[in-house]
């Protein structure tokens, strides 16, 4: 076996093989996801994994277009990009396909998509997302709908603690309006902002001919985070009409989450910057105890559709299986494990019949596999490490052994029974 080292220069950095032991878990978040995706009346798409550049990029922000992975294509000879986020995706579908159709548009997918990093970064470059869109909705009511749904999906994946940080971005924007800041003033500001430093926002603020007022609206910003009654702190410091506005649409969407009966679980950060370029209003993130980083992302953008011609409100959220995988992994390991129902093994001479049991079991909806040619003894430590639960020995007479492995214990039967469809393992 190949050292560690040399497995993984095999492939390029950031992205990993998943082997069926990481595999199943892969499958049995999306597939518990999607089942809270169809409840909620959310219908599949599957974008291509391709675009070309210059479409793409008319629904990507700045920090996605820094990130995208691009190639010439030698079919076209243009610009080809593998999608950095499939919400851009979704958007051109809806305002190039699903113009016509009528509004809200509930659509769900489960993708991959890519992303430039730097090599130093040590980040994924692959990312897997499961999310849903909801396109032609605007208000409170919808934002609500989001939140409450992906909190769902932390209840249908049987999350440990959990909570969703709910921001607005059109908070922030209100306070910052009216100052005349260059972009590199504003960079250095939401820094200071995103990690909650508030000595050096107050020095970097220091260096600004701005009014004190300013000052103190923008340093709230590191300390307007908490459970709702952070509302009323900022409704006491922000005097601008576009952060009160948005205020009141953050009650508004507080108000209906208690109607879900969720409200537990959320906390409000006003100094929540992600995706100022993408969001428009109500942004969320949704993150594990113990876990440093969101497992989901969501929020409101109504302009993205705009960039395809056809302007609709809209606002969704997608989570992260990787994140979810590794901050689970305990969880996860007690409920899914790769496993297959039976092994059935047979001497040479009875390859017929096991072959016509195997596939009478499977239309019974058994997962079954034929064992190779080996010893009794080698059969049964492959089935035990291969995690089979039961082994069957085909023989001569008209006879079945069937051991349960987890216990040892062993049942005979007879071969018609299986044909008739009368055992039930």
């Amino acid at each position: 076996m190949k050292p560690t080292s040399t497995v993984e220069a095999m492939i390029p950095k950031g992205v990993k093989d998943f082997l069926p032991i990481n595999s199943v878990k892969i499958e049995h978040l999306k597939n518990s996801l999607h089942t809270v995706f169809r409840q909620w009346g959310f219908q599949p798409v599957t974008p291509p994994s391709l675009e070309f550049l210059d479409v793409l990029e008319q629904g990507l922000g700045n920090e996605l277009k820094e990130c995208t992975q691009r190639f010439d294509d030698r079919q076209s000879g243009k610009l080809l990009a593998f999608p950095p986020d499939i919400t851009p995706q979704i958007a051109r579908v809806f305002a190039t396909r699903l113009k016509e159709a009528p509004l809200p548009q509930r659509l769900c997918y489960s993708c991959r998509v890519l992303r430039h990093t730097e090599e130093q970064a040590g980040k994924d470059r692959e990312i897997f997302q499961s999310g849903v869109e909801l396109i032609g909705q605007s208000g409170p009511q919808a934002d609500a709908e989001m939140i409450a749904m992906a909190l769902e999906c932390f209840d249908r994946l049987e999350a440990p603690q959990y909570t969703i940080d709910i921001g607005q971005v059109e908070f922030y924007r209100g306070v910052l309006e009216a100052l005349e800041l260059s972009a590199h003033q504003l960079q250095i500001i939401q820094q200071d902002i995103l990690r909650k430093d508030s000595s050096g926002l107050k020095q970097h603020l220091e260096e600004l001919a701005i009014q004190d007022q300013q000052k103190e609206e923008i340093l709230a910003l590191t300390r307007l985070f908490g459970d709702r009654n952070i509302l009323d702190q900022a409704s006491a410091v922000v005097t601008n009409d576009r952060s009160k506005r948005a205020l009141e649409d953050l009650h508004s969407v507080l108000k209906t989450l208690e109607i879900y009966g969720v409200d537990q679980h959320v906390t409000v950060d006003l100094g929540e910057l992600r995706g100022l370029d993408y969001y428009t209003g109500i942004t969320f993130q949704g993150f594990l105890t113990g876990y440093g980083q969101a497992v989901c992302l969501g929020g409101r953008y109504d302009e993205l559709t705009s960039g395809y011609g056809c302007k609709a409100p809209a606002t969704g959220f997608a989570f992260n299986l990787l994140n979810l995988l590794f901050s689970m992994r305990d969880q996860l390991s007690l409920a899914v494990q790769p496993q297959t129902d039976i092994l059935l093994c047979c001497e040479e001479q009875e390859q017929s019949q096991a072959h016509q049991i195997a596939q009478q079991l499977r239309k019974q909806g058994y997962s079954v596999c034929i064992d190779m040619p080996r010893t009794a003894e080698q059969t049964r430590h492959y089935a035990q490490k291969m995690n089979f639960t039961y082994l069957m020995t085909v023989t001569a007479s008209d006879q079945i052994d069937i051991e349960k492995l987890s216990d040892g214990s062993h049942t005979t039967v007879v071969k018609t029974a299986l044909g008739d469809g009368q055992i039930r393992l």
